[in-house]
């Protein structure tokens, strides 16, 4: 069998153009103007990966059809072809082409003389984008001339726990598609020859910014689509709602905060941030403020986690997804003015840091003074999780648990707004704000998701500079995090 001519359309591509054509567009014809791939996004990607070779085990003893690289799916579409003739009943990565369509599947299992076919995710639900994709695939597959009697979707069973070696046929969740495949069936077909064509033009297809662009994914050409937009503008508005609201005023020409009308329907927030914005003047609620700051007993303890997950659990007693405490960041201030002592701990990749980690932070944080954190929500569940593991511990978490002060709440009730936290509060936006000085921007690792993906890449690394470089930028960019909350706590206990 001869190669199939090179497609003019992958799985990836076609749902790229579904979300956009001129996203489309841009992929083939301007590259470069995508935004790099950030090592979340990679983590994702990565994660996909190895989820998708765990699974199949659950189909043992099949055949690979996964192409050498990129560029020889081709290769791949021959290989798929000639175990079929072969008898094999079992293929990982098939690959199909039909009509310069090109569909890789990730199990294709023939049961009773049948074929079904198998995708694998990483997530833990199927969505209206899953659905999409695999349409795609079930009509390249089906149009090449192998018949399939059903579609299944592999997604991650978040109620499995891990107890001893992982077991696959827990761990995942097979739920067939197939009557919703069919009904997309007609659209899919009618896509594929409006994204052909839109390949065949010359000029870029001319698309306004719109909710697609981070819907059902963030696109990699935003920051090229949105360059005139310009800072303050409508798309800063926070809360739930706010992306419909900013384009129902972007549609109406309104781009700016400063020009959104006065009888436009805002949220409570909505109405302190852009009031703020045009006036220039600080939000501050002296009561609320006050009655935080009386809470505070001394010594203070300011304290921040950093966590990982992975969707396979790895350590006994965890469930998919489960954030796995691996840091910790804490100052302790004895007194008003008092020199400031600071603590860190930081586990090794690829170990189980929870009693550890667990054993550090009870010792520093004492039995007394108030504990300071940002986003109490999260450190508390991870409290509580910790004392599920650890019942003999379970009092003394408590215990701090009972000491602990949320510094995000005056913030995110709007108690303490300056025009430049650009309608968040969130730490990253609320520290420069306050202190200039001081921001996130020039640190190696600058925010928590991507400590969480450096640390748990560690335990792959094999040179070891750069184990050590790592290591410093996430022991800095925890102890920002602290710092951040003691200087931050300074600012609004200035204010009287």
């Amino acid at each position: 069998m001869q190669l199939p001519p090179k497609h003019i359309l992958s799985k990836s591509t076609f749902m790229k153009g579904c979300q956009c054509p001129k996203a489309l567009w841009l992929n083939k014809f301007q590259p470069e103007l995508k935004t790099a791939v950030s090592a979340q996004q990679q983590a994702i990607f990565d994660r996909g990966t190895n989820v998708g070779k765990l699974a199949e085990q659950l189909f043992p003893g099949g055949v690979d059809a996964r192409p050498e690289n990129a560029y020889s799916y081709q290769q791949s579409v021959v290989d798929t072809f000639q175990f079929i003739q072969l008898g094999h009943e079992v293929i990982y990565e098939a690959a199909f082409q039909y009509n310069q369509v090109l569909a890789a599947l990730d199990i294709l299992v023939k049961k009773d003389g049948m074929w079904k076919a198998y995708e694998v995710k990483s997530s833990t639900s199927i969505s209206d984008a899953i659905l999409q994709d695999a349409a795609l695939q079930y009509y390249v597959i089906t149009q090449s001339g192998l018949p399939l009697v059903d579609f299944s979707i592999v997604t991650i069973n978040t109620s499995y726990i891990k107890n001893g070696e992982i077991d696959v046929f827990q761990l995942f969740k097979i739920e067939s598609v197939l009557d919703q495949v069919l009904q997309l069936q007609p659209m899919i077909s009618l896509k594929i020859e409006e994204l052909k064509n839109s390949l065949k033009q010359t000029e870029m297809p001319i698309r306004d910014i719109g909710v697609y662009c981070n819907s059902p994914y963030a696109c990699d050409f935003k920051k090229y689509c949105w360059k005139n937009i310009p800072d303050n503008s409508v798309f800063d508005l926070m809360g739930y709602a706010s992306a419909s609201k900013a384009f129902d005023l972007y549609k109406k020409g309104i781009v700016l905060l400063s020009d959104i009308p006065s009888d436009f329907k805002l949220t409570e927030n909505q109405e302190i941030q852009v009031s703020v914005h045009k006036t220039q003047v600080p939000k501050i609620n002296l009561p609320a403020l006050d009655s935080f700051k009386k809470q505070l007993v001394y010594p203070l303890y300011f304290m921040d986690f950093e966590t990982y997950q992975s969707a396979v659990p790895e350590l006994v007693g965890t469930k998919p997804y489960q954030q796995i405490p691996f840091q910790y960041s804490v100052h302790r201030l004895d007194a008003p003015n008092a020199a400031l002592v600071h603590f860190e701990w930081l586990g090794e990749s690829g170990t189980d840091p929870r009693n550890e980690f667990l054993n550090n932070l009870l010792n520093v944080t004492d039995n007394n003074g108030s504990v300071i954190v940002y986003n109490g929500s999260f450190e508390s569940s991870r409290l509580k999780e910790l004392a599920f593991w650890f019942p003999q511990k379970a009092a003394e978490i408590e215990a701090l648990q009972n000491r602990m002060l949320d510094l995000m709440g005056p913030f995110q009730k709007k108690h303490y707004y300056l025009p430049q936290m650009n309608g968040s509060y969130s730490i990253k936006e609320v520290l420069p704000a306050l202190v200039p000085s001081l921001s996130y921007d020039n640190l190696e690792i600058g925010n928590g998701i991507d400590a969480s993906a450096s640390y748990y890449q560690l335990q792959f690394e094999k040179d070891n500079v750069v184990v050590e470089n790592t290591r410093q930028a996430l022991l800095k960019y925890c102890m920002l995090d602290t710092l951040a909350m003691v200087k931050i706590l300074e600012k609004v206990n200035d204010i009287k």
